[in-house]
């Protein structure tokens, strides 16, 4: 008997043609993409599924060995009790918009060292003020950076900050080598590595052990012309916190991708701030997202059906 794939509602329009990709790419394989009303009736038999699976749709299943994950790091809510207690094993996307977050990241490093938050704001006022002082410039050459997270997104920003010639140290759950870093340290390095930084780069996943690690005790031991980047998960930084580190002078700067609540509300003080750059959870937006997924999903459907390991799997209980 085939194994049954099943792409779980909701589903994007650029998934409407993987079941016959699928069926065509991995022979004795069943794919089928149900609405809503069919879903469960479509689950009860499956082996496998692409998605989200409510607990509603988790308990229709009876013979259910994996499910991939349609984000590289699901939010919280994705990873349910019921979810977490089931033997199935999960896989998540892993890897496929590293270049594109790396890239943004970088952005957001340049253009804090140069200032350029400053001269955005100038060019809305027509104001021509160039600053000539060299200490309102940031050498990446002459600074040191704290990558937080070294998953396939903070290896290769450090990567790229090494080559901008940064001392680039590393903080991981799991630490391990990684080509451009002087040292991968363990997470309870964490704060003695954080006065040493003159560039802080958060990665981390949403977990219940990252959820606000970034706190006003920790914000206090950075050095107070460090900057702070945050381009993994809004809930690892307590915004109330750097706010009130950027405005007792406590911070150089900040450039955030991500926030706690989203969007940032209107009237929060951190739109206004001329030392904080502000793009809206947009760092993994490039060319190709559908052909990756769909590359991540057939190789494991490959190995599925050969009864071969997954790739990207995920240690449920920790969330990555």
């Amino acid at each position: 008997m085939s194994p049954t794939l099943v792409l779980a509602p909701p589903q994007r329009d650029s998934t409407a043609d993987w079941p016959e990709r699928l069926m065509s790419d991995v022979p004795g394989l069943t794919v089928i993409r149900p609405g809503a009303e069919d879903a469960a009736a479509a689950l009860r038999t499956a082996d496998a599924a692409y998605g989200v699976l409510t607990d509603e749709l988790l308990a229709a299943t009876t013979r259910l060995r994996w499910l991939q994950a349609q984000q590289a790091a699901p939010p919280p809510d994705f990873y349910s009790p019921a979810l977490i207690a089931h033997p199935l094993q999960l896989t998540n996307m892993r890897d496929t918009y590293t270049d594109h977050v790396a890239a943004h990241t970088l952005a957001l490093v340049l253009a804090m060292c140069r200032g350029l938050p400053r001269y955005i704001r100038d060019q809305e006022t027509t104001t021509w003020e160039p600053d000539w002082d060299p200490t309102s410039v940031t050498s990446l050459a002459d600074s040191t950076a704290l990558i937080v997270g070294i998953g396939a997104v903070g290896k290769e920003i450090g990567r790229l900050l090494h080559a901008f010639g940064c001392s680039v140290t590393g903080i991981d759950a799991r630490p391990a080598a990684a080509p451009g870093f002087a040292a991968v340290l363990p997470v309870d390095e964490l704060d003695q590595q954080l006065p040493e930084a003159d560039l802080v780069v958060l990665t981390v996943p949403h977990t219940p052990d990252t959820e606000g690690m970034i706190d006003a005790r920790r914000l206090k031991l950075l050095k107070s012309s460090a900057y702070f980047v945050n381009v993994g998960r809004g809930p690892t930084v307590q915004l109330d916190a750097l706010t009130a580190a950027l405005e007792a002078g406590q911070l150089g700067g900040a450039a955030l991708d991500v926030f706690e609540t989203e969007p940032l509300p209107p009237e929060h003080p951190l739109w206004s701030r001329p030392d904080v750059l502000i793009t809206p959870h947009v760092a993994g937006a490039g060319p190709h997202e559908a052909e990756r997924r769909y590359a991540v999903l057939l190789e494991n459907c490959r190995r599925f059906v050969a009864g071969e390991e997954l790739m990207n799997i995920v240690d449920k209980t920790k969330r990555f």
